[in-house]
């Protein structure tokens, strides 16, 4: 009898949908207060996670859901990285 594994399952801050871990990425606040793309989503810290979609990348901007996530104001040059870092990604 084989047992099934169980899919840790995490929610978009953009669009709210509950999806596969694997299939979203993880923007981590280190200890020392920076805001990074976490790709392999093992780094230590706080995080939160985001559709691969620009769509829900600007949700969360509107919505504020990334400063809800991390109870805190995130500066406007961290969505800038995080939105260049983004890009990069979709088109690999």
């Amino acid at each position: 009898m084989t047992t099934k594994r169980k899919i840790p399952m995490r929610k978009c801050v953009g669009c709210g949908e509950m999806k596969p871990k694997k299939e979203l990425m993880r923007v981590l606040r280190t200890e020392e207060n920076e805001f990074v793309l976490d790709t392999t989503g093992k780094k230590n810290g706080r995080g939160a996670y985001l559709c691969m979609s620009k769509d829900c990348f600007e949700k969360a901007v509107k919505s504020k859901g990334l400063e809800r996530s991390f109870k805190q104001a995130i500066p406007t040059e961290v969505y800038d990285r995080l939105e260049k870092e983004m890009s990069e990604l979709e088109t690999r």
